[in-house]
């Protein structure tokens, strides 16, 4: 690889607005700074620092997990790592192989073309990707038709980075091109106080410990979700309170946003409020649940349950979506005597023995 000046370039598909531009200020600017996830990092300054002192690229990399752990973040902070020029973009925006030409032939040696959702990539945008991957080549048609022409032009030497919330929906020949794989997990509370407590400083406000720990319970684990509840709860200690943030005014304004201390939302507690409450803790069927709800059922599977079933609230059975013992008891009622098959505590009120064939 050439020795080239660092550079850097973020392009998205859209005009960045002034949320986005503030999301941007929030990242860190050096991996070494990034928060959390310390075996992802591990392995990717060591792969770095390998590629930068063979001179090649590095490995086309691919990050999956739940949305809001730092993907995007990563791969901006690789970019920077290697000093490459990095372009962003989405899958569903590619709808055919002329949206990728113009960012592949553009591309100089060792940069970075980062795909968000690349499950969502259309089957020829997928057989278009692979050469360029492998080859470092791209096939050009000339004109359309039965007579149409192709050619092929080289590309320079890059890194495609991707990123899914869906890893199971990415084809095996896509996976298999990745040559560095890497999972983000949900963050442990203490590293998600040092976030907030970092977005405070960059905010311009102050959080003691505490408020900064109380945002932390509430935010589900991600990082993402802490600084939206750290600018909200900013919003509220600037005008109900001194400007100051502690675990009062956190936990007055988090009780205003509906976001209680285990992290549930008001989506959250309906969903298992009606489970409980209409469906006797369950089992019942997703799309009766959604019917119940007024939800989409497919948002509910993708975006409420997942949090639900990981911090024990819910749980999937080949009959049903049931309430667990810790959704009884976070709502003040008492968990069911008996319970399903290998979850004590889990279903309806003890029903009375039948009299057996030979009782008297």
């Amino acid at each position: 690889m050439s020795q080239q000046q660092p550079r850097s370039e973020i392009t998205t598909p859209d005009v960045l607005g002034d949320d986005d531009v503030a999301e941007l200020s929030l990242r860190p600017q050096r991996l070494a700074e990034f928060i959390g996830q310390d075996k992802v990092k591990e392995s990717l300054a060591i792969a770095i620092s390998a590629a930068l002192n063979r001179h090649e690229p590095l490995d086309h990399t691919l990050f999956y997990g739940p949305p809001g752990l730092g993907k995007t973040t990563l791969a901006l902070l690789m970019a920077r790592e290697l000093g490459v020029n990095i372009k962003v973009t989405a899958a569903p925006v590619l709808e055919k192989p002329a949206d990728l030409v113009r960012e592949l032939t553009t591309l100089r040696e060792g940069d970075i073309l980062f795909i968000d959702e690349i499950h969502r990539l259309r089957p020829i945008i997928e057989e278009f990707l692979y050469p360029a991957m492998e080859d470092w080549r791209i096939d050009v048609r000339l004109s359309d038709g039965p007579h149409a022409q192709m050619i092929s032009m080289p590309i320079e030497k890059f890194t495609l980075i991707g990123a899914t919330t869906r890893y199971g929906l990415l084809t095996p020949p896509m996976r298999a091109r990745f040559g560095i794989v890497q999972r983000l997990h949900y963050y442990p509370v203490e590293h998600l106080a040092f976030v907030v407590e970092r977005t405070a400083e960059i905010l311009g406000v102050g959080c003691d410990k505490e408020g900064a720990m109380e945002i932390a319970r509430r935010s589900r684990g991600t990082p993402r979700v802490a600084n939206r509840l750290m600018r909200r709860v900013r919003d509220y200690a600037q005008v109900r309170a001194d400007g100051h943030i502690d675990k009062r005014v956190a936990d007055l304004a988090l009780h205003m946003l509906d976001v209680d201390e285990f992290g549930l939302d008001d989506m959250d507690t309906r969903v298992l409020r009606s489970l409980i409450e209409q469906f006797g803790g369950g089992p019942v069927g997703l799309n009766t649940l959604a019917v119940a709800l007024g939800e989409d059922a497919g948002t509910l599977e993708e975006v409420y349950e997942p949090f639900l079933i990981q911090n024990g609230f819910l749980m999937r059975t080949p009959r049903g979506r049931v309430a667990t013992t810790l959704a009884y008891r976070r709502f003040g009622y008492a968990p069911p005597v008996d319970g399903l098959p290998g979850h004590p505590g889990l279903g309806r009120e003890p029903k009375p023995a039948q009299p057996g064939l030979f009782d008297a």
